[in-house]
């Protein structure tokens, strides 16, 4: 019975795996990723051309006009719930910590 779930699940890491590997190189062969950072030098170039042409027409420069920051907020409720539940956590346990050297040292004080 046991023999039988382990191959059983032996079969499917098979397949997820050749699905991934099959997935990964079709992506690869279209030239998908080329693609995709022949884009991000397409808008670099734009903009070294646009920055360029700022300087010839004695324009003021400002970096901010020339990079496309793109900061993506990830964050959720549960990740801000971890992250309340992580920072409640740490300020506890470093109380916890004070407080224990500080009897310490009053014990080995007096």
């Amino acid at each position: 019975m046991k023999h039988k779930k382990l191959n059983k699940i032996f079969r499917y890491a098979i397949l997820v795996s050749f699905v991934t590997f099959f997935a990964l190189y079709l992506s690869q062969s279209t030239g998908y990723f080329e693609y995709r950072n022949s884009k991000k030098v397409a808008l670099t170039n734009q903009q070294i051309e646009k920055f360029e042409q700022d300087v010839k027409a004695g324009k003021s420069i400002d970096i901010e006009d020339y990079i496309d920051v793109n900061n993506k907020d990830y964050q959720n409720a549960i990740s801000k719930t971890g992250l309340t539940i992580s920072s409640v956590t740490e300020k506890t346990i470093q109380k916890i910590i004070n407080g224990s050297f500080k009897l310490l040292g009053d014990l080995v004080g007096d």
